[in-house]
């Protein structure tokens, strides 16, 4: 199986993310969508038990297209390729589930975290509402050919936009794009908000721009409210370091705004959708550039 995973992963998963680049990379902005990628391998999809549409459910749907502005506002847009089901770029490198594997995790492994006791660690054990995806314990070298091959070349990439960011600018603001369903699993009769913006409480980003960013959305006629549920995940704690000039928001789209969350097709809504986030994201860049006083990285 090792062997068959890498070979998936070089014929179907090459490359495995798109970097979109403006024409003129005018604004400290990096958009990063790592949870949309929909290219399941022919391997992983003979290794489930579950069937593709059942394994769509933790994909955030089209965030890579709701986003796709991103050029035109002058910044650049990461967004992967493969499912987060396959292996999730918003964890640890080695956030891994010992009931996933055959044999011991080796001791750098971190298999203590919520979300590894919740079947969602960096290779995921469940899918979102805890369907098993696997009859049979992985092994391990499966999971390292996950990570070599796809979480530290997308990683590397993200950091090399962020660093090219902060050298043109001073600082990098990381916008990371996901999607959430419409109601929650544990209470499917409360609806959740248009847009949840995390900020790790105030950790990972200068709050003034979460909350310009809050302001905005419900200026444009959206609810918005902050770190609840979603507070940010791996990839807004790791890099959001204002001290060091890096600024990162988590944005959660509701799925219900654009999407057919049974057939996982695009809503009459989706242009109206994108339309909107491309006038608030616009809108914050250009209140951001007028502040002039956010921390720069250092010398």
């Amino acid at each position: 199986m090792p062997e068959r995973e890498r070979a998936s992963i070089r014929s179907e998963l090459t490359p495995p993310f798109h970097v979109h680049l403006p024409e003129d990379w005018t604004v400290p902005f990096v958009f990063c969508s790592p949870h949309s990628g929909r290219v399941y391998p022919r391997a992983f999809l003979e290794a489930s038990r579950l069937d593709a549409n059942a394994l769509r459910r933790s994909e955030d749907c089209f965030v890579d297209d709701l986003f796709g502005f991103a050029p035109a506002l002058g910044a650049p847009l990461i967004a992967a390729r493969f499912p987060r089901a396959y292996v999730d770029v918003n964890r640890e490198p080695y956030e891994l589930d010992p009931e996933l594997f055959d044999e011991p995790l080796p001791r750098f492994a971190n298999a203590q975290t919520i979300r590894v006791i919740g079947g969602l660690g960096t290779i995921a054990r469940v899918v979102s509402d805890a369907d098993e995806i696997y009859d049979a314990p992985l092994p391990l070298s499966v999971a390292f050919a996950r990570i070599d091959g796809l979480y530290r070349p997308f990683h590397a990439a993200l950091d090399d936009l962020l660093r090219t960011a902060r050298e043109r600018f001073g600082y990098a603001i990381l916008v990371d794009c996901h999607s959430m369903p419409s109601a929650s699993i544990s209470q499917p009769s409360t609806s959740r908000p248009d847009l949840v913006l995390g900020d790790r409480f105030g950790s990972s980003c200068d709050n003034r721009l979460t909350r310009q960013l809050r302001e905005i959305a419900r200026e444009s006629g959206y609810q918005a409210q902050l770190n609840r549920p979603y507070a940010g995940g791996f990839i807004t704690e790791h890099y959001g370091s204002p001290r060091e000039g890096v600024h990162a928001i988590q944005i959660e789209i509701n799925r219900g705004l654009y999407l057919n969350e049974r057939t996982f097709q695009k809503s009459a809504a989706f242009d109206n959708v994108r339309t909107r986030m491309n006038v608030i994201l616009a809108r914050l860049i250009e209140r951001t550039m007028e502040l002039h006083e956010l921390p720069a990285a250092a010398e």
